[in-house]
């Protein structure tokens, strides 16, 4: 018998793939992350596009919520220029 362990970064990961939009608030309650600014950044340095999207409330309130999206030109280009100045060639 063999156990994943999925730990609660991938938990997150999951949620946004399944089209989930959460708040930091949401993240901490559902899967235990203490810092889920820290968490969204481990994701992101693994090559994932989450994007923190403000919206408006009924209330008239802003609520942040972090999104799983694809990367525009832009931020492909800027990973590519990195990459060259490191010396990667492609």
């Amino acid at each position: 018998m063999t156990t994943t362990i999925i730990s609660n970064t991938d938990r997150v990961l999951e949620a946004l793939k399944a089209g989930e939009k959460l708040t930091a608030k949401q993240i901490t309650a559902r899967f235990g992350v203490k810092n889920p600014a820290a968490a969204i950044s481990t994701l992101r340095l693994k090559g994932y596009a989450i994007y923190l999207n403000e919206q408006k409330t009924a209330k008239g309130e802003v609520s942040k919520k972090y999104r799983l999206g694809n990367p525009t030109r832009e931020m492909v280009a800027a990973g590519i220029r990195a990459l060259m100045d490191q010396g990667v060639r492609f």
